[in-house]
């Protein structure tokens, strides 16, 4: 009987969660969206629990190690795990990982969502998603369209909208997403799909032109630019940010992070700041991101084996 009554039953545990620093890793740099969403959902919680939260970014490896490192942290709360679409691409690129993306944690909340950006150098001859269409089966092999490199968002959002239309239009990698931008508005290459705050500017000086949004709904960041999936049903693409915790974590203390998180994303203060960032807040259930994460990853293996992406 000491044994039973030695071990603190779920909801005390829940209670007095978190009883020090929060670590949540970010799979990216500093300054990053994943390091910066981090950021204002740790300021709510310090807010809410008292205690102090560190965003602990870690890039290296694709971003190979720090999910690592959550994979085999303590499953008491204390380290939590910002996963986006780049690492449900990470694990399905690469054969063997020190972790698996679905087994090895559990859900939170699906805290975001970042709709990309279809944009075309003034001198393309289209203004809707169906006149480039057109355009390129007219002209096989001759658009160019530019990416952060292979298997990363931009890339992959292209090669699905390939692969749902039988265009030919041909991938230009570049060595993150500025570059491919700039080569767009210079002319070398003819498109490129980008997070919006990144090309909103260059589209309002007029230096590209806007042709669509790769999320299945309009989103409030261009509410007047019409979606991809208006011309090619059942298209979508989109970044999001989601929370998980080690597997193991108790119920009780998910639950806790998800009343926090899906309250946190209620407050203008975030939302305005998530605008800012080009994302749409979400806070759903534990159970829909427990959805999710399975469709998102074979999505994905779908669009590496077709795009033939591999690591570079």
């Amino acid at each position: 009987m000491l044994s039973v009554a030695a071990v603190p039953a779920p909801d005390s545990v829940a209670q007095a969660y978190p009883t020090r620093p929060i670590r949540i890793i970010a799979l990216s740099s500093p300054a990053s969206g994943p390091d910066i969403v981090g950021r204002l959902i740790g300021s709510k919680f310090t807010e809410a629990w008292g205690q102090q939260v560190i965003v602990d970014t870690r890039p290296g490896a694709t971003g190979i190690i720090g999910a690592e490192i959550a994979s085999k942290a303590a499953p008491d709360g204390h380290t939590l795990l910002i996963v986006t679409a780049q690492a449900v691409i990470v694990s399905v690129m690469y054969e063997k990982l020190p972790y698996d993306l679905l087994k090895d944690f559990a859900p939170i909340s699906l805290m975001a969502s970042t709709p990309f950006l279809l944009v075309v150098h003034p001198s393309v001859a289209a203004a809707s998603i169906k006149e480039l269409i057109a355009l390129a089966k007219a002209k096989p092999g001759q658009l160019l369209y530019g990416s952060g490199g292979s298997g990363s968002p931009p890339h992959l959002s292209a090669e699905i909208l390939k692969s749902m239309t039988g265009i030919d239009i041909v991938h230009v990698p570049y060595k993150g997403i500025t570059p491919a931008l700039t080569d767009t508005v210079g002319g070398q290459v003819q498109m490129v799909i980008s997070v919006i705050p990144a090309v909103l500017p260059t589209v309002r000086a007029g230096r590209v032109r806007a042709l669509g949004v790769t999320s299945a709904k309009r989103t409030p960041l261009v509410p007047d630019l019409p979606t991809i999936a208006e011309s090619v049903p059942g298209y979508e693409f989109i970044g999001w940010y989601s929370l998980v915790a080690p597997a193991k974590t108790s119920p009780a203390i998910l639950a806790k992070l998800n009343a926090e998180v899906v309250k946190a994303l209620k407050t203008p203060e975030l939302q305005e700041r998530l605008s800012n960032l080009g994302a749409d807040p979400i806070g759903s259930t534990q159970g829909a991101l427990a959805a999710y994460l399975p469709e998102q990853v074979e999505k994905m293996r779908r669009a590496v084996k077709d795009s033939g992406a591999r690591p570079e």
